[in-house]
């Protein structure tokens, strides 16, 4: 076995790419370019076939095991062939066993010449093989004994040609090495891309234009700002009420955005425990912490190029603050456990349903955070002060429900509209859709009902003749409850609808919706001031 035959084995490992084309390239070379009759390598792993494991019963720690993982060979015998089969007789050898054990065990080389009959397990094949030696050498990287690489040849081996060997294995040790840190490289890479592909379905969906639904002067408001953001990357801050839709709005931003094609990564900032929340925005690597098997990215990588939102944001702990404020300001972060810091061009959307600069002046919220993500506010409404989409949203939940159920989805009629519009709808549109859906599960021959008094509770008959125990408006009485009230306002105001102490500012409304509710209800300004004086 000469030294240059091997180099030009060692040299062909470095075009095969995976670990098979590596340990394939090694056990043919040798058999090409030597006298081996058969060139096998075992490696290193857990056990999996113990239960019919042929050699069970002389392995005494089952956990971990020689795997047969490549083999090659020319029989003398045609009939035979080659012996590339891998699932043979010794596909599985035990740590302590003889010959190719305790190459492993021990990471001492073995060279037997004479062939002694306590080596010999199959006398007959070596016979009528003709093979005269065989050399274990165990492949080590770094320290680890990776596995054995065993060739069993019909000339001998002396001493030099021995050497030569050793030499090889490490270089095939590292090849080894090299081509599985490749594979799992290749594997994370995968993962990567099937997470962010999943991540951007979940979060971004089939959006359409049309999903953010109405026509009032409120959500027409936020549609603008929608637009406005359409070639910025600007930060975003979303505030508004639970179940108002702020991540409906978050998704048309990205999709709108400059960086729509990129993925749009969620992190609901309320949901990670404190000591979970580096490794989970900005990633670890292997060993950081216990439990840190491998090494994991983060949310802010995930989202490079794309949009990251950070759902109650609000409820991020002060202490924590910090850490997200510098990635902000910086666009660079670091792994835990990782000194190298890594560049990420991510546009935040941040959403809450608390009053943060409220929560400043408290100092439960960092004001220098609070500004690096005020930089473009929008506030998504209620549903009470958009109560002419009521009836367009519950037509567009009804719809998408039936399709769910398999059904055709009834049709909305005057006076269910009405009494939708009387709710007050606490819970905005999350609870308008579940009132909805209970509806279609519960009717009968299409009949809706919506019990939208007792939303929270459990959908109970009522008793046949009862009253009802509580006192109620009907929708025309709240009409008139609304009329008067915005009539009184404006008499305060001397008649002015915008601006300070304007009639808006006293009802806590926005002039554009004060005046759109003017319109519908028949209110005409001049006559109020007339009134007035």
């Amino acid at each position: 076995m000469k030294m240059d035959s091997l180099q030009s084995i060692a040299a062909s490992l470095a075009s095969a790419d995976s670990t098979d084309g590596v340990l394939k390239n090694i056990v043919e070379g040798i058999c090409r370019e030597s006298d081996a009759a058969l060139a096998r390598i075992w490696l290193k792993n857990d056990g999996d076939r113990c239960e019919t494991c042929q050699a069970r019963k002389f392995c005494t720690d089952q956990t971990r095991c020689l795997h047969l993982v490549a083999s090659d060979g020319m029989s003398l015998d045609l009939v035979e062939g080659r012996w590339r089969n891998l699932n043979g007789r010794f596909c599985r050898m035990p740590m302590n066993s003889p010959k190719i054990g305790s190459v492993a065990s021990t990471g001492e080389p073995t060279l037997v010449s004479d062939m002694d009959p306590r080596w010999i397990v199959d006398q007959d094949w070596m016979t009528s093989e003709k093979i005269k030696c065989y050399a274990g050498q165990p492949l080590i990287f770094r320290g680890e004994i990776l596995g054995v690489m065993g060739v069993f040849s019909r000339s001998m081996i002396d001493d030099d040609s021995f050497a030569i060997l050793r030499t090889f294995a490490n270089q095939a040790a590292a090849a080894i090495a090299n081509a599985r840190a490749f594979d799992e490289i290749s594997r994370l890479k995968n993962e990567l891309e099937s997470e962010n592909e999943l991540l951007r379905r979940e979060v971004i969906g089939d959006l359409k234009e049309d999903e953010i639904i109405g026509a009032s002067p409120a959500i027409e408001q936020v549609r603008w700002q929608i637009e406005a953001l359409a070639q910025s990357d600007a930060t975003v801050l979303i505030q508004g009420e639970s179940g108002t839709g702020k991540e409906l709005v978050a998704r048309a931003i990205h999709a709108s955005g400059p960086m729509a094609k990129r993925p749009m990564i969620r992190v609901n900032c309320a949901a990670i425990p404190r000591e979970l929340f580096e490794s989970e925005f900005f990633g670890h690597v292997k060993g950081a912490f216990t439990g840190a098997a491998q090494d994991r990215v983060g949310r802010f990588e995930l989202a490079d190029g794309g949009t990251l939102f950070l759902d109650e944001v609000g409820e991020i702990p002060l202490e924590l603050q910090s850490k997200l404020l510098r990635v902000l300001q910086e666009g660079t972060l670091e792994r835990v456990g990782d000194a190298k810091s890594i560049e990420v061009n991510v546009r935040v959307v941040a959403a809450t349903n608390r009053d943060l600069g409220q929560a400043v002046k408290e100092q439960r919220f960092r004001e220098d955070l609070f500004y690096r993500l005020n930089v473009f506010p929008i506030t998504v409404p209620p549903l009470r002060v958009r109560q002419d989409d009521i009836g367009v949203l519950a037509t567009h939940f009804l719809q998408a429900g039936a399709r769910r159920l398999g059904r055709d989805a009834p049709i909305l009629d005057d006076e269910q509209v009405a009494q939708l519009e009387g709710y007050a709808w606490p819970g905005n549109i999350r609870e308008l859709q579940n009132v909805i859906e209970r509806s279609l599960i519960t009717a009968k021959r299409g009949k809706l009902r919506f019990d939208v008094a007792n939303t929270g509770n459990s959908w109970s008959k009522p008793v046949p003749g009862s009253a009802p125990s509580a006192s109620f408006y009907t929708y025309a009485d709240l009409s008139e409850l609304e009329r008067q009230s915005i009539t009184d306002a404006l008499e305060i105001s001397g008649g002015k609808v915008g601006g300070r102490q304007g009639a808006a500012e006293l009802l806590g409304i926005k002039s554009t919706t004060l005046a759109y509710r003017m319109k519908k209800l028949g209110i005409r300004q001049s006559k109020v001031i007339e009134s007035a004086n």
